[in-house]
C-alpha cells in the first residue's frame, strides 16, 4: 500500500481547479498508487468521487490520461464538465467530424491534452493503439469497469480487448473503477483486465442520503403518482418499466397529472432519445420514465429520487439504477412496487435461458437476494450492504422498514395448506386458481377437474385473498414454490417446501399492510427545502441564476454548481470573492466566470 504522501501540486490542483479543500475517503490512496506507478482497482458507490481518482492525475501529471468509458454521452458530459474547470479535456468518438477527430488526435500527439475520453470500441483501433505508440500517456483508466465482468450486470465483450491497449504503452499504470461489483465480480474484473498486483481501494458501498422504500403493488401507477406528489413535486428523477410500451404509458399518466415527463427506450428514433436525455440534464423539473437502457450516461447531480416500477433482476442492478439519485449528496428517494409477477416472469426469464449453466445458476441466486431484498421485514440497508460484503447492524433509520417496521405473523400452517393445494392440483396452476381451491369458490373449471372434491378444497376461509397473494409471493421469494416448468405462470414446490410440510420447520412472514393514501397531497413540498421564506427564495434565486446561465452555454445546470454548493451559498452567505472562493466545487476558473454574479444575487437579499 502506497504512502499517501501527495506532491503540494495535487493539493493545489484539487482546490484552484476541483475546487476541493480536502480528499473524500480514500481519494488520496488512489490518486498515489497510480503516482508511484501501480495499478488500481476503485470501488466506490455513485456520487462517491470515483472520477477524481484519474482526473486529478491526468490534470497534474505530464502527458495525457486515457479513459476507457462505455458511453459517448457519458463522455461528451465529463468533458463538459472538466472544460468549465478549465480542464484541458476531450473524447474521440464516431459521432464527431472528421475534421474535428483529427484535431484532438493532433492535442494527443503534441501532448496538449490532460484527459482523453475514448470507448473502448475506439480503443482498440489500429488507428488508435498507434497513436499511442507516439504519445506521453500517464494513466490507463477503465470506468464502468463491471461492464468487463459476466458476471456483473451490464457485461460488454469489448472490454475483453482491452489488453491489446496496454500492449502499446505496458509501463503505463492501469485503474479499473465501479460503483457496484461483489467479491466474484471484483475477482474477475483484476483477471480479465488484467491488473498487475492492484491496490483495491474500496470504499463503504452505503450511501446514507439514499431512503428505501419497497411496496406491494396494488394499482403501481396510482401507488407511485401518491409517492411523487407526497414527496417530490418540482423534482427531477427517473422511472424505470420493464417494458417500451409501459414506459409510454406511464409517462403519459403521469402528465395527465401535472407533471413534466419523458419516456425513453431502445424503440425510439436516436435523434429523440438524444433530445429526451439532452432535456433530462439541462432543464430542471423533469420526469423520465425509461427502460433500464437510460441512466449509465447520465451525470446528473441533482436527480431527487429514482422509482421501479418493477423489480430488478439482481441486487447489483438494482444498487446502479438507484445510486444515479442523490449524486450530490443531499436528501433522496429509492423507490420500488413489485409483486408476484414480477418474481414469476424474472424465474422464467432465468430458467430459459441459453447461458452456460454456472451463469445461469449465478443469475438465480442474485435473484433470490434480490427478492429476499423485496421481501425483508428487517432493515434494507443492512441486506444491500451485507451483498456487498459490507457489514451493517441494520436499523438503518432511512429506510421503510426502519421508520415503519412492518408486522410479523406465524405463517406455517397457512403455508402448508398453500403447499399442499400446489401439489394436490398437479403443480400446474397459477396463485389464483390455488387461491380460489383454499376459499372453496367453486367455477366451471374446478368443478370439471374435480378439485372441488379434494381435502384441500375451501380449508383457507381465514385469509382473505389479499393476504394468500401475500403469502404465494413470499413463498416463492423464500423458494417453497417455483415457476411451473411448462412456462404457462404456474407453480410448483420448491426445494424449502418439504421441510416445511413435514413440520420440520416454521415460517414466519411479514403482514402486508394496506398503502395509506394521502390528502391533499400535491400541497406538499419537495424533499429538500427550507425552514424560512428567505432562504427558500434565496435558493431558488441562484438556480434560476444557473438555468439562465446553463442554458446560455447550452450545458447541464449542473455544470455550472451542484444542488450541495447552492445551499452551501444559502447556509454561509459569502460576500466576497475571497469567501465565495472556499464553498465546495468553487475552483479559479468557476470563480472567475461566475463568482461575481451569484454574489450579486446572495447580497441583494433583505434589500
Amino acid at each position: 500500500m502506497p504512502t499517501v504522501e501527495l506532491a503540494p501540486d495535487f493539493h493545489s490542483t484539487l482546490s484552484e481547479v476541483f475546487g476541493f479543500s480536502e480528499f473524500r475517503g480514500r481519494q488520496a490512496e488512489a490518486v498515489a498508487t497510480v503516482v508511484e506507478g501501480g495499478d488500481a482497482f476503485v470501488l466506490k458507490p455513485t456520487g462517491g468521487g470515483k472520477s477524481l481518482c484519474y482526473q486529478l492525475p491526468g490534470v497534474v501529471l505530464p502527458g495525457t490520461a486515457i479513459v476507457i468509458s462505455p458511453l459517448i454521452a457519458l463522455m461528451d458530459d465529463q468533458v463538459q464538465g472538466l472544460v468549465q474547470m478549465g480542464v484541458r479535456a476531450a473524447a474521440l468518438n464516431s459521432s464527431m467530424p472528421w475534421e474535428e477527430q483529427l484535431e484532438v488526435q493532433q492535442r494527443l500527439a503534441d501532448g496538449s491534452l490532460d484527459l482523453l475520453y475514448v470507448s473502448p470500441e475506439r480503443a482498440v483501433t489500429s488507428r488508435f493503439l498507434h497513436l499511442l505508440t507516439s504519445a506521453q500517456i500517464n494513466l490507463f483508466a477503465v470506468d464502468e469497469a463491471h461492464c468487463v465482468s459476466q458476471w456483473g450486470h451490464d457485461f460488454r465483450p469489448e472490454y475483453m480487448q482491452l489488453s491489446q491497449v496496454w500492449e502499446a504503452a505496458p509501463a503505463v499504470p492501469r485503474m479499473a473503477l465501479t460503483a457496484t461489483a461483489d467479491s466474484r465480480t471484483q475477482k474477475d474484473i483484476i483477471e480479465r483486465l488484467p491488473l498487475r498486483s492492484p491496490a483495491v481501494i474500496q470504499s463503504s458501498f452505503d450511501r446514507p442520503n439514499i431512503k428505501y422504500h419497497v411496496v406491494v403493488k396494488n394499482n403501481a401507477k396510482r401507488q407511485l403518482l401518491d409517492f411523487l406528489d407526497t414527496h417530490h413535486r418540482g423534482d427531477s428523477g427517473i422511472v424505470y418499466a420493464q417494458t417500451r410500451a409501459r414506459t409510454e404509458k406511464i409517462a403519459g399518466f403521469l402528465r395527465e397529472h401535472g407533471w413534466n415527463a419523458l419516456h425513453y427506450h431502445a424503440g425510439m428514433e436516436p435523434n429523440e432519445r438524444a433530445r429526451v436525455g439532452r432535456a433530462f440534464v439541462r432543464e430542471e423539473n423533469l420526469v423520465v420514465v425509461a427502460t433500464i437502457a437510460f441512466g449509465m450516461g447520465i451525470d446528473k447531480s441533482n436527480v431527487r429520487f429514482v422509482a421501479h416500477m418493477d423489480m430488478p433482476k439482481s441486487l447489483e442492478a438494482y444498487y446502479q439504477e438507484t445510486g444515479r439519485a442523490g449524486r450530490d449528496g443531499l436528501p433522496a428517494n429509492a423507490w420500488m412496487a413489485y409483486g408476484l409477477k414480477d418474481v414469476v416472469g424474472l424465474r422464467l426469464l432465468a430458467s430459459n435461458s441459453q447461458a452456460p449453466l454456472e451463469v445461469r445458476k449465478t443469475e438465480n441466486r442474485k435473484l433470490q437476494q434480490m427478492l429476499g431484498f423485496c421481501e425483508t421485514a428487517s432493515c434494507r440497508r443492512k441486506l444491500l450492504l451485507n451483498y456487498f460484503d459490507e457489514p451493517h447492524d441494520g436499523s438503518c433509520g432511512n429506510c421503510g422498514n426502519c421508520d415503519d417496521p412492518p408486522p410479523t405473523w406465524d405463517a406455517t400452517v397457512p403455508a402448508q395448506k398453500l403447499l399442499s393445494a400446489c401439489y394436490r392440483t398437479g403443480q400446474r396452476y397459477g396463485a389464483g386458481y390455488l387461491i380460489e381451491v383454499l376459499m372453496g369458490k367453486s367455477s366451471d373449471r374446478m368443478q370439471q377437474n374435480l378439485h372441488d372434491t379434494l381435502s384441500v378444497f375451501g380449508i383457507g376461509k381465514e385469509l382473505k385473498e389479499r393476504a394468500w397473494m401475500s403469502l404465494v409471493r413470499q413463498l416463492v421469494a423464500g423458494n417453497y414454490l417455483l415457476p411451473a416448468a411448462d412456462g404457462h405462470g404456474g407453480l410448483q414446490l420448491g426445494p424449502e417446501a418439504a421441510p416445511l410440510l413435514k413440520g420440520e420447520t416454521a415460517l414466519q412472514v411479514r403482514k402486508d399492510l394496506p398503502s395509506k393514501r394521502k390528502d391533499s397531497p400535491r400541497t406538499s413540498k419537495p424533499e429538500i427545502n427550507w425552514d424560512d421564506e428567505e432562504s427558500q427564495k434565496l435558493f431558488d434565486d441562484l438556480r434560476n441564476l444557473r438555468l439562465q446561465l446553463a442554458r446560455e452555454q447550452e450545458l447541464p445546470p449542473y455544470m455550472i454548481f451542484h444542488d450541495s454548493t447552492l445551499r452551501e451559498m444559502v447556509e454561509l452567505r459569502p460576500d466576497s470573492l475571497r469567501e465565495f472562493s472556499s464553498l465546495n466545487g468553487v475552483g479559479k476558473t468557476k470563480l472567475e466566470r461566475y463568482g461575481e454574479q451569484f454574489l450579486t444575487v446572495i447580497t441583494a437579499v433583505g434589500v
